[in-house]
């Protein structure tokens, strides 16, 4: 990710250096390299003895919390970092090797694997020998009769309190009445094949959407908080839901709601807890749209090693990237309903993330009877079938062999083989009836408007995301000592009960024409620029999963370094892109231009703010992404027009990336509410149209004053 902004301070450049801990004869790395090597020489030699059985759980356990602690060192510069980090991938490497070679080693390595003895003594044998003393473990307390056991690691605290409260789960009978089976006349058939070839043989008007309630009426029974309103054909999911049906592949195309639906449906069969499993870029994300759409459960979203989950929350949302840290006790949890986001994720199922997505199914489906499951995917159904045999399993249709359950009764209902042409049709409509919910954008045009302006917040969670943070702590104590400097060298001798507004706005006035001024530290345009940087790669991973889930996608930015990383992004995930940059000959531009709109196989189009902001027909697609803020909303909405414009068929969007929790989010707001000026403008007002300066000096007033509110709160 492209990382911006002053350099890091740290000692003085005269202080002596202390010794570099990447040396190959000093720290933990070098103790776990010759132990991997004495394992390695093991499975060489044949089956891997007993002690080096030991020794590679001790290695694998302890370079996984190696790789956490030099993740989060701040001590260290990113070049010693990423030393460590790759040799600490050198000695992953060797692991693996070895667990090819004796696949009984994967054992060792789940979570909830037995640790001996002696691996915990040779443990700190290892820490001793890498200088690393460890703390000593405290003595064992007597229990006292009946007392719980003690808790496991990696177990957040608050969910061991949750645990403690509600001890035990309501029965759930319908469990026993799922397991009910009886003869089965395809017993001997392969089946799986022909259900996947059914949907290859499927012609072009045939039917991929489950049979849905009557919208009107779906509308009329889904209850919703405030004056929110459902698209009537999210009312249909959610309706569908209500009236019983418990798993579904909802494969609506980017922009018709998934999110939405999917926790109104969870509120209407009453699957709370819910697991919510989600690429990192949009947890966040997530987690807004809980609070927007079922305001009475409580959202928690798990960072890093869970410390601040909030164990009685109803919803849980994880991203796939730290899954594996805590597939343990999310199994545990008691969970009615799992959501899986952007479910081609499990596709490949020898990996790691689809094997823990298909271990949690399988534990809450032998908790609760008939779970709700949902699997939300904007990829079509009819490209690479075989890819959803993993998400068929999350939903619980089949397994790795055949059918499973209301699947195989519908198969034999409908009297017929895979030897019987007729077969793949019925078999075809059998699985979309197990609930397959397609919808694309222009068969329910007349649902949404035309064009729509999406935020995505994301959160920066990483290194340059806390420096972003701090430097927007300093920018509003710089502000607030200014403010203090001016009142108390007044000498109107005027007297202001409260904040006063007048002089705010003048201190933000000043703070603004100083902008220039290379010395007077982080100002309002330079943390703009690093949080674009920041937010890049989240961005055009986006556009990524757009360009496979619905074709051609406009990216917008502002500065070069990110467009960089986003190209970067696109050519690292085999995603063909043509760029639209300012410094281009006119001829190399419009082949560029030719090349998006000609050529199938190019998917995203890069496009700088200033340079392709106006004038281009990109039609083709639409769907845009705006990887950074304009200053404007006009300089927004002409990006937007590339592919508003006439020729356009489909219900355009914008997903707007949003850092989370940063300036980010306060340059939106005013964006958008300067937006209603100008408009009100170009109907013909007296209003003046805002400019850039308006939403950079509206931007320092409400940094300010939120500043003096919270001094005053904490007086």
């Amino acid at each position: 990710m492209a990382r911006g902004g002053q350099r890091r301070t740290g000692a003085p450049r005269n202080a002596p250096r202390r010794r570099a801990r990447e040396l190959d004869n000093e720290g933990l790395i070098p103790v776990l390299a010759r132990a991997v090597r004495e394992v390695e020489a093991s499975a060489q030699r044949g089956t891997v003895s007993p002690s080096a059985r030991t020794k590679f759980q001790v290695v694998a356990q302890l370079a996984r919390e190696e790789r956490g602690r030099v993740k989060t060192d701040t001590e260290q510069t990113e070049a010693q970092k990423a030393e460590q980090l790759k040799r600490l991938d050198g000695i992953g490497t060797i692991l693996a090797k070895t667990t090819a070679r004796d696949t009984s080693l994967l054992s060792l390595l789940a979570e909830d694997a037995h640790v001996s003895d002696a691996a915990q003594e040779l443990k700190l044998r290892m820490l001793r020998a890498a200088g690393m003393e460890p703390e000593p473990e405290p003595e064992p307390e007597e229990e006292a009769p009946g007392a719980a056991p003690a808790p496991e690691r990696r177990i957040p605290q608050s969910v061991i309190a949750r645990q403690l409260a509600n001890p035990f789960l309501p029965p759930d009978f319908s469990v026993a009445e799922a397991r009910v089976s009886r003869p089965r006349r395809l017993a001997t058939w392969e089946l799986l094949g022909p259900l996947f070839r059914s949907f290859e043989y499927a012609g072009g008007g045939a039917v991929s959407c489950m049979p849905l309630p009557d919208a009107d009426e779906a509308r009329a029974e889904v209850k919703l908080p405030g004056d929110r309103e459902l698209m009537p054909h999210q009312a249909q999911l959610v309706a569908a839901a209500a009236k019983g049906h418990r798993t579904f592949l909802l494969a609506d195309e980017p922009g018709l709601g998934k999110t939405a639906q999917a926790l109104l449906a969870a509120q209407a069969a009453e699957a709370f807890p819910l697991l919510v499993v989600v690429p990192n870029v949009v947890k966040t994300n997530w987690a807004r749209e809980a609070g927007l759409w079922v305001p009475n459960r409580p959202v928690t979203v798990i960072h890093g090693d869970g410390e601040n989950v909030d164990g009685f929350a109803d919803i849980v949302v994880v991203n796939y990237e730290v899954l594996d840290r805590h597939v343990g006790w999310l199994g545990d949890f008691g969970f009615r309903g799992m959501v899986v986001d952007e479910a081609h994720f499990i596709k490949n199922k020898t990996s790691q993330r689809s094997q823990h997505v298909l271990q949690l199914s399988d534990r809450i489906r032998q908790r609760i009877g008939r779970p709700l499951m949902m699997a939300l995917t904007g990829t079509p159904l009819i490209n690479d079938i075989e890819d959803f045999r993993a998400i068929w399993q999350f939903l619980g249709w089949v397994d790795d062999k055949r059918p499973l359950g209301r699947l195989m009764d519908a198969l034999e209902d409908t009297g017929l083989t895979p030897a019987d042409p007729p077969f793949y049709p019925a078999a075809r409509r059998c699985v979309i009836d197990m609930g397959i919910v397609r919808r694309r954008k222009v068969d329910v045009a007349a649902d949404i408007p035309a064009r729509r302006v999406a935020d995505l917040p994301v959160e920066l969670d990483d290194e340059a995301g806390r420096s972003i943070r701090a430097a927007e702590r300093e920018l509003a104590r710089r502000l607030v000592q200014r403010y203090d400097t001016a009142l108390a060298t007044r000498t109107s001798g005027q007297t202001v009960d409260g904040i006063d507004h007048e002089l705010v706005r003048r201190v933000a006035t000043w703070e603004r024409e100083d902008t220039t001024d290379t010395t007077s530290g982080e100002n309002v345009f330079g943390m703009m620029r690093r949080i674009g940087q920041a937010k890049a790669g989240l961005a055009a991973d986006y556009a990524a999963q757009l360009a496979r889930n619905v074709g051609k996608v406009v990216f917008f930015a502002k500065h070069v370094d990110v467009m960089d990383v986003a190209e970067d992004t696109f050519a690292r995930r085999g995603i063909r892109y043509s760029s639209i940059r300012g410094d281009q000959t006119p001829k190399t531009r419009q082949r560029n231009i030719d090349d998006f709109v000609d050529d199938p196989d190019v998917a995203v189009v890069v496009c700088s703010l200033s340079a392709a902001g106006v004038g281009l027909n990109l039609q083709v697609a639409s769907n845009l992404v705006l990887a950074e803020l304009s200053w404007t909303d006009a300089e927004q909405t002409q990006a937007i027009d590339r592919i508003h414009r006439i020729g356009q068929e489909e219900p355009v969007t914008a997903w707007r990336i949003i850092a989370a929790q940063t300036l980010d989010t306060r340059i939106a707001e005013l964006i958008d509410s300067k937006a209603g000026l100008a408009a009100r403008a170009l109907d013909g007002s007296d209003t003046e149209l805002p400019n850039s300066a308006d939403v950079q000096l509206e931007a320092l007033v409400s940094m300010l004053t939120d500043a003096l509110v919270r001094r005053g709160d904490a007086a």
